[in-house]
């Protein structure tokens, strides 16, 4: 057998337009290549707890529970439907695109029943089907939506659905991982029981980190859970106790990654959640007055 020597990593500089990953600022870069200390270490801790600070922050939140869980957005909607889905409970999911279209397989294979409320590609979700949609099926624990589908690129009102989830003493849960940092999203002023997140979109940050929060009433939920989460890896009851005072041991954290995400979210908070959004809001309108003069 014949060996040959691997060429040199050599990344190209590339400017990234689509909707993630996004251009990496390069102080984030700089971060990441910080000294890896350990996952006990003194120093470490201090990011988590000034990290948690900071995504409470972005969030637009007061959860205790609000963490970054190792993985990418994905494994944020993995570890939301996890924990507070347990087989046989009833989940409504609303799809209008393809993480909508994803969160109906997850939530199935965690052994819910699920129900859709659909609408077409580009369009928003009416509240007035998800109302009705609660009213067919009663016993609905979880409604899970997503505040901004990247395919078709809309937009949903997430306050009205919410109030139409809460009236019937349900749990909203919402993936923002195209919205966080880019768009107006409030986890409290809301009432978004479970909300998950990705880096690699409006926070400017590399892929690796999902950011989590989980509102009082969810982390009861899973606090009474009947059956232990299917996946340990996720279990938030297990990761709660490393991330709060306790610092019980539960995985090898990515040191470098949170580096990256710690120096993301301070570039957040000094520019300004408002000032931030409406750069966001302006180079939207920006590209979309071109492509329309475009034809």
């Amino acid at each position: 057998m014949t060996t040959s020597t691997p060429s040199p990593l050599d990344p190209p500089q590339r400017i990234l337009l689509g909707p993630g990953p996004s251009d990496v600022p390069p102080r984030i870069l700089q971060a990441m290549a910080a000294p890896t200390i350990g996952h006990l270490d003194p120093e470490y801790l201090r990011v988590m707890d000034d990290m948690r600070e900071l995504l409470r922050q972005v969030f637009r939140t007061s959860n205790e529970l609000t963490v970054a869980m190792p993985g990418t957005g994905s494994s944020g909607m993995e570890t939301c439907f996890a924990n507070l889905v347990e087989p046989g409970d009833e989940v409504i999911v609303c799809v209008n695109g393809v993480f909508g279209t994803r969160m109906t397989d997850v939530a199935g294979r965690c052994g819910a029943t699920v129900h859709k409320v659909e609408a077409p590609w580009g369009e928003t979700i009416d509240p007035g089907a998800v109302a009705r949609a609660l009213a067919e099926h009663p016993k609905t624990k979880v409604v899970g939506i997503v505040h901004a589908e990247t395919s078709p690129g809309a937009h949903q009102p997430l306050e009205e659905i919410s109030t139409r989830v809460h009236d019937v003493g349900a749990l909203l849960l919402v993936d923002a991982v195209t919205s966080l940092g880019g768009v107006e999203l409030e986890v409290d002023g809301w009432r978004i029981d479970a909300c998950y997140s990705g880096t690699q979109k409006c926070l400017s940050c590399p892929p690796g980190l999902a950011p989590v929060s989980y509102s009082p009433a969810a982390f009861d939920v899973l606090k009474n859970r009947k059956a232990k989460v299917q996946s340990w890896y996720l279990d938030l009851s297990m990761i709660a106790a490393y991330w709060g005072e306790s610092r019980v041991y539960h995985h090898t954290a990515p040191i470098n990654m949170s580096y990256a995400l710690y120096e993301a979210l301070r570039i957040v908070v000094e520019e300004g959640l408002e000032a931030r959004q409406a750069r966001h809001l302006l180079n939207h309108q920006a590209l979309r007055a071109g492509l329309e003069a475009l034809g």
